[in-house]
């Protein structure tokens, strides 16, 4: 049981990140197109965004692993 709780934890955090990252980037890409002068703010805003949402799933391996091993 405890195996499928750690690819539950892994799995759902991987496909939350993945939408996550892919709303981000849309409305990123959404605001460049009506402000282009606005864009390099609006990229780097991007990338500490999406910086941040990777880190969840990092999160979430290492509790499946702490899952797994204790």
């Amino acid at each position: 049981m405890k195996y499928v709780a750690a690819a539950i934890a892994a799995g759902m955090a991987a496909l939350a990140a993945s939408w996550g990252n892919g709303k981000v980037i849309t409305e990123t890409l959404k605001g460049i197109t009506r402000q282009p002068e606005s864009a390099n703010n609006l990229r780097s805003t991007m990338f500490i965004g999406v910086g941040l949402i990777e880190a969840v799933p990092i999160v979430a391996v290492v509790v499946a692993f702490l899952i797994l091993f204790l």
